[in-house]
């Protein structure tokens, strides 16, 4: 039997996390182990995208999600739940689940190899002017003239930007091509 049929049957084909049915993604938790099903859990999109941050996180999606599935059998499971209500840690309901709940001393060290736990749940993002988050490949257009610091170049109001590239350590900045040059943008002159 293939890992993905296990982990459909172990999940009775649904998300390990919240129980959804649908866009479901096996996910190797970090960092790999290679402990084949013992190292996955099946989980939807939304789940994934806010495990690997690629969303803000949403606090009212996690709380009902958070106090039933802490309580999971699996260890992966479990292991992924502690880390995300690690992220909550501030809030009150967060606090008091980590308070509450049994994990094994294996599996916490596993929970916290990745560090995830030090950081709270915030994630800066790359935004436009309209608030769209950015990614890395997208096209962009410029929101207003901007005269390009160290050249001549004056970068016209309604020019693509295409293939940006994030700028790793500034959400506020992003890299792009204007005329065949590089220059640095910030994202309040941009919208998707």
């Amino acid at each position: 039997m293939k890992l993905e049929e296990l982990l459909q049957k172990r999940s009775g084909n649904a998300c390990e996390l919240s129980g959804v049915t649908e866009n479901l993604i096996v996910y190797e938790v970090p960092p790999a182990q290679n402990n084949g099903i013992d190292g996955l859990i099946l989980i939807n999109e939304k789940c994934l995208n806010q495990i690997e941050k690629k969303e803000v996180l949403d606090s009212s999606f996690w709380e009902n999600i958070l106090l039933t599935s802490m309580w999971s059998e699996v260890s992966t499971v479990q292991v992924v739940s502690w880390r995300i209500l690690n992220r909550f840690r501030n809030e009150s309901w967060a606090a008091d689940a980590l308070e509450t709940m049994y994990i094994s001393d294996q599996n916490l060290e596993w929970a916290k190899a990745t560090g995830d736990h030090i950081n709270d749940g915030n994630v800066e993002f790359h935004k436009d002017c309209n608030g769209n988050i950015l990614q890395n490949g997208d096209t962009v257009t410029l929101i207003k003239d901007l005269d390009v610091k160290g050249s001549s170049l004056n970068a016209k109001i309604g020019t693509a930007v295409r293939n940006i590239r994030l700028v790793h350590d500034n959400h506020e900045q992003i890299e792009g091509k204007v005329e065949g040059q590089a220059i640095v943008i910030l994202t309040k002159f941009v919208k998707k």
